[in-house]
């Protein structure tokens, strides 16, 4: 699917945008699991934004349809401790689906509360701050 140009494209990832049922109850959500402040809050449509304005921004749009299946593109958060994390967030109202066994692969996925799927994935301290995963060269 190569056009054959080899311009860089001028476009960025700006929003990760989540259909949903109540935007501002999701919003909340995130909001607590990701230590990101409002951008905007309304009835139908509310973001959140990175306080630092180094990561994409979460928007929450409101659909008449409810999820019936598997998200095809989900969201992996990275920590140092990704069993306290997934527990925090459980906390917040979160649901715990599946963990991997793998070491060499250490995640914990879980459903926020209008059932997007999610991961929280072990990385190394230092990787969690500046976003890269080691063994992960592809992102």
């Amino acid at each position: 699917m190569s056009s054959g140009s080899s311009q860089v494209p001028d476009v960025r990832i700006g929003s990760v945008v989540f259909d949903c049922a109540d935007p501002a109850a999701l919003m909340a959500f995130w909001r607590e699991a990701t230590g990101f402040e409002v951008g905007r809050e309304g009835p139908d449509w509310c973001i959140l934004k990175d306080p630092t304005g180094t990561q994409p921004k979460l928007g929450f749009q409101r659909v008449p349809e409810a999820k019936v299946v598997k998200n095809r593109v989900h969201l992996d958060l990275f920590s140092s401790d990704e069993q306290a994390e997934a527990a925090r967030i459980e906390a917040l109202g979160a649901t715990r689906l599946w963990v991997s066994e793998d070491p060499e692969d250490p995640f914990i996925l879980l459903g926020d509360p209008e059932g997007n799927e999610f991961c929280v994935v072990r990385v190394r301290q230092q990787s969690v701050a500046s976003g890269s995963v080691p063994g992960n060269e592809e992102g």
